[in-house]
């Protein structure tokens, strides 16, 4: 064995002290087991495969994971890569052991449309795993961090693929998770790998500046250090100097030099006690001038990943601004390390109860989302949304805090709530003022939801809402309902086509359902009734196939020889008698309006049966209809209006008018004195002519409502004719 692998394995054990002898005994099984099973695999460094697994583990043994997730660590590969199963790991490491490399094992087995398609269902695995058990993120951080510290010998499209990645996941998921150390690690590495040219070039800017300005910082550590005792406060400082990323991002935000950015370094004070920290601010604040507006108290109010810290800006000297941080010892390591403190202080588990609470939280957002997208790239979609959260705080009217992210409106607020608040949310106060549902919130704000239990989610409320939870939920309300309508269509088709065929058969008790299931490749009534509604399967063919099921098989004793000798009769001559199918404009996508003539209520009209899009419903007088029919007639059906109350219809008009100042205010006054909006308006100018023509469309009821309309279009002086459109 080569010197140096022995090297990395004696180094992991060494860094794992904190282990007991059996603990230690396991994972140096675990090493060998790693480097036989990935023997004669090399990795394109040249290196054997072997040293990635144990670096990871090296990494996670940094942050004192326990021995379960280091052996995970070790042998997240074997089950890709290798002959080794699941189930030898359990059985030499245990089920956990085995659950943990399962939660970062790739998902191969299943074919998928796309690459991004299956990248996107392997991430949504991984984080349902962390949901469970949240080393696996640890785990895979862990080999993310080390996968981008060796990226050196792949080609650039691959540097480029994986760093991208890496950004877009990887880093605001350390960030999430208050993994701060991490997270600084990755953005810089994603950085160099992105964009070499401008990491060299701002890297040597910041080194020739931290030469530049050492002499001034070293004075500024000895000013804050001399004057921060006199307010009784005992504390180390540190110089800290922003990451090259958030530098690179400052930058291009703002469109300014690296010479025009001033606050590159900073301090950090790390004091013993939570009133030490406070003490600490206004001993600087009366060393430094604060700028007013840049103080942030992440103590009183911690950021959404747990994290804990005074920051305040001031002036220093030269006229330059300076970041100061104050925190606690125990705040610090839990900036630093985030999540991963559960393992590095868990015998003081109170000290991270914050963190935890809020990662539990993520993780219990992260399952709801889960159960409401539709597939794994929606999933990822929404899970990006909650990677940039940059938070507010609003307050409910009884007081409690409510953290949003920035750009959030009350439709969010509600929905952070509980699910049935959002719901039912008609309206909303802020600051006891009444607002429209789409307002942004700002910090500080008293939010109050007006709610109707009749209430529903509005679709137009999906072009506003920030986050994760609100958008999903609406998007599953929403597909929720449109279902239910669906299927109350098709079961009125399926009835239609039942009462066509003249028969008397008791549509709930007398169909051969369970029959008619297999034959179809259907599991309920609900999935034949919606693939009717939809127009996926037609309700005459299913008819006709209730009829064959009956016929082949003894009939029930129930039916009459009357009613038998019908069913004869029908297998002989099915009708095709359509009677006319009723509709009412809550059918949702089952019944779509066709934009060749746009049909309203009243008007004489009939459907055509369209596989996926439902019934298209055309007005009788539509050309490209009766040509249609005269083709296809199985496919047509005549309709019937029921009450349509409050649905809107899109009618076009055109009108010949005299060009005269004030003519089209006169015809939109008189269009909406009869409650019709305006949606569409076009004019076309006659040359050498007194007149013109305008193509309005309008929101029309129906065809009572439309003729209220024309009559007080009409009464306009400068009107010459007015014609009701077939298309736009």
């Amino acid at each position: 064995m080569p010197i140096f692998k022995r090297t990395i394995s004696d180094k992991l054990i060494k860094s794992t002290f904190y282990l007991s002898r059996s603990d230690k005994a396991k994972l140096k099984k675990a090493i060998s087991f790693c480097e036989s099973a990935h023997v004669g695999q090399f990795r394109k460094t040249g290196e054997p495969y072997s040293n990635h697994p144990i670096n990871v583990a090296l990494i996670c043994a940094g942050w004192r994971l326990d021995v379960e997730a280091l052996v995970a660590g070790l042998l997240h590969d074997t089950v890709e890569d290798t002959s080794t199963s699941l189930h030898s790991i359990s059985n030499l490491y245990g089920d956990k052991v085995a659950e943990l490399v399962d939660g970062l094992s790739k998902v191969d087995q299943l074919v998928y449309r796309s690459f991004e398609e299956k990248t996107a269902e392997n991430f949504r695995k991984m984080l349902l795993a962390t949901a469970a058990d949240a080393r696996v993120i640890l785990i895979k951080l862990a080999d993310r961090l080390h996968n981008m510290q060796t990226l050196s010998a792949l080609s650039k499209t691959k540097k480029r693929r994986i760093s991208k990645e890496t950004l877009e996941i990887f880093a605001p998921i350390a960030h999430r998770l208050g993994f701060n150390e991490v997270y600084r690690k990755l953005e810089d590495l994603c950085f160099a790998n992105l964009y070499p040219k401008r990491y060299k070039v701002l890297n040597e800017a910041i080194s020739k500046a931290r030469g530049n300005r050492r002499e001034i910082i070293s004075e500024l550590q000895k000013k804050i250090i001399d004057h921060v005792p006199s307010f009784g406060v005992k504390g180390k400082v540190f110089g800290r100097e922003k990451s090259l990323y958030s530098i690179y991002l400052k930058m291009k935000e703002k469109r300014v030099s690296f010479a025009e950015v001033f606050d590159i370094h900073g301090f950090r004070i790390i004091v013993k006690t939570l009133t030490e920290c406070y003490l600490c601010l206004g001993a600087l604040h009366k060393l430094f001038k604060p700028i007013p507006g840049r103080f942030k108290d992440y103590i009183a109010l911690p950021k959404s990943n747990g994290y804990q810290s005074l920051h305040t800006v001031v002036m220093g000297p030269y006229g330059t601004p300076l970041e100061l941080q104050i925190r606690t010892e125990k705040m610090h390591s839990l900036a630093e390390v985030g999540i991963a403190s559960h393992w590095l202080y868990k015998k003081k588990e109170k000290d991270t109860s914050l963190v935890q609470f809020k990662t539990h939280e993520w993780m219990k957002s992260l399952l709801t989302v889960h159960k409401q997208t539709a597939g794994p790239s929606e999933f990822i979609d929404y899970l990006k949304i909650d990677l940039f959260p940059d938070v507010i705080y609003v307050f409910t009217p009884q007081g409690e805090i409510i953290e949003l992210p920035r750009g959030s409106t009350p439709v969010d607020f509600a929905y952070s709530i509980h699910s049935d608040i959002g719901k039912k949310c008609i309206g909303a106060k802020i600051n006891n003022q009444n607002v429209p549902l789409d307002t942004k919130l700002k910090n500080g704000d008293v939010v109050s939801v007006l709610q109707h239990p009749n209430a529903k989610p509005d679709p137009s409320w999906l072009n506003f809402v920030r986050t994760s939870k609100a958008r999903a939920t609406i998007r599953n309300t929403l597909k929720k309902e449109t279902r239910e309508q669906v299927i109350t269509f098709g079961k009125k088709l399926m009835l239609h086509a039942i009462e066509a065929l003249n028969e008397k058969i008791d549509f709930e008790k007398d169909i051969p359902w369970e029959s008619l299931f297999t034959e179809i490749n259907l599991n309920n009534r609900d999935e034949l009734f919606e693939k009717v509604g939809l127009g996926y399967l037609y309700a005459e063919a299913v008819a006709q196939r209730v009829l064959i099921i009956l016929k082949s098989k003894s009939l029930p004793a129930a039916f009459s020889s009357d009613v038998k000798q019908k069913i004869e009769l029908s297998m002989q001559h099915l009708t095709d008698a359509s009677k006319s199918i009723s509709i009412n404009g809550t059918e949702g996508p089952a019944v779509n309006y066709a934009v060749c003539c746009f049909p309203i209520p009243g008007d004489p009209a009939h459907g055509f049966l369209s596989g996926g899009k439902g019934l298209l419903v055309h007005r009788k007088t539509c050309t490209a209809s009766i040509k249609q029919r005269i083709n296809d007639p199985a496919r047509w059906t005549d309709i019937l209006w029921e009450e349509i109350n409050g649905k809107q219809f899109i009618c076009y008009l055109l009108l010949e008018v005299e060009e005269s100042p004030g003519v089209l205010a006169k015809i939109a006054s008189a269009i909406s004195i009869k409650k019709s909006n305006i949606v569409d308006v076009s004019i076309n100018r006659h040359k050498g002519s007194f007149f013109c023509t305008l193509k309005i469309g309008l929101e029309i009821s129906h065809r009572v409502h439309l003729a209220e309309v024309l009559r007080n279009i009409r009464k306009v002086s400068a009107l010459a004719k007015v014609t009701r459109l077939s298309k736009s």
